[in-house]
């Protein structure tokens, strides 16, 4: 399947396993890569940028097709030398970096320099025009039933997807609500030139993640995520679990920050993924639960994806013409 997309990145499939904290490890990107996807290793799941290193040389390792590397920057109290992980991958010789979370631009510079394509994830039109006219190579529009931060605007893939495109030159993922060949097939009707999946390369083989959070996608429906810190106009979509419900509950008694601090500290997530206790903490995931019934490996998603959207636009779509 060839688009915008797989030609300004170099990959096989408009397919990509967008960046995850604790989630976007060696052995998941270079599977996704493998099966002939967008792998991506997320940066800040490793403690330094000398082990961010050897992350990308394990992948390299595992695969010899392109992945990249996924850098989030977020406000914090102390926060982590990004110029120096910047800087590993660059000397690292990674060709595509997907950005998230603050504007890229200071680093911009550094990676176009390197000959590296800049994918910048996006929640809202306006921001994914900032990020065309600063110069990023694609973006990720992330649609409100995405896992993680879906900004505050509240607006699903369906309309996002066609506002984005319609709007913008440079090609555009779609984000959020994706799990298999319709949602593929969708995104590309509605102008996409790919698909970006967090949930559902989640619950794959290759996943680093425990059994028992996998089995739990697999088991929970479209209905169980929580949207937390609404109030403090930093949503982020969470697994429903006792945890994120008492957030909640906090939020709505009035609750500010420091009396939810504790129960959402990124340690007591990690926990879920690790020791895969379901209640340890906050852990994201997306409404497309609903649409997950197994955990296959990532070549299977993949080739699966692949063979039923062709299938979709080349049988059931085309008969329905004449």
């Amino acid at each position: 399947m060839k688009t915008r997309f797989t030609e300004t990145f170099g990959v096989e499939h408009p397919i990509v396993q967008g960046g995850m904290m604790w989630v976007g490890r060696a052995e998941l990107a270079a599977a996704v890569s493998e099966a002939g996807g967008l792998g991506i290793i997320t940066a800040l799941t490793q403690p330094t940028p000398d082990d961010l290193r050897r992350e990308i040389d394990r992948a390299r390792e595992l695969t010899d097709k392109p992945f990249g590397v996924n850098v989030t920057i977020l406000p914090s109290i102390n926060p982590p030398p990004y110029q120096e992980y910047a800087q590993a991958i660059i000397e690292s010789g990674v060709k595509i970096v997907e950005t998230a979370g603050s504007n890229p631009e200071p680093f911009l510079p550094y990676y176009k320099e390197a000959g590296i394509k800049v994918l910048h994830k996006c929640t809202s039109v306006r921001h994914a025009l900032k990020a065309q006219k600063i110069g990023v190579d694609g973006v990720s529009i992330d649609g409100f039933e995405c896992a993680g931060h879906p900004g505050e605007d509240d607006v699903p893939g369906l309309i996002l997807i066609p506002a984005a495109t319609k709007a913008l030159d440079i090609p555009v993922i779609a984000s959020g609500g994706i799990a298999d060949a319709r949602g593929l097939v969708a995104a590309l009707a509605l102008g996409a030139d790919g698909v970006n999946m967090g949930t559902r390369f989640m619950c794959t083989r290759e996943s680093a993640i425990h059994q028992t959070v996998k089995e739990q996608i697999v088991a929970n429906s479209e209905r169980a995520t929580q949207l937390i810190f609404r109030t403090m106009h930093n949503t982020a979509r969470v697994a429903d679990n006792e945890i994120s419900r008492k957030v909640v509950e906090i939020e709505k008694a009035g609750g500010k920050f420091e009396d939810v601090r504790d129960l959402v500290a990124g340690a007591r997530g990690r926990r879920v993924f690790e020791e895969g206790d379901l209640d340890a903490g906050i852990w994201s995931a997306g409404q497309v639960q609903g649409l997950i019934d197994d955990i296959p490996t990532c070549g299977e998603l993949v080739s699966r994806m692949v063979a039923e959207a062709e299938a979709l636009i080349g049988q059931r779509l085309a008969g329905m013409i004449g």
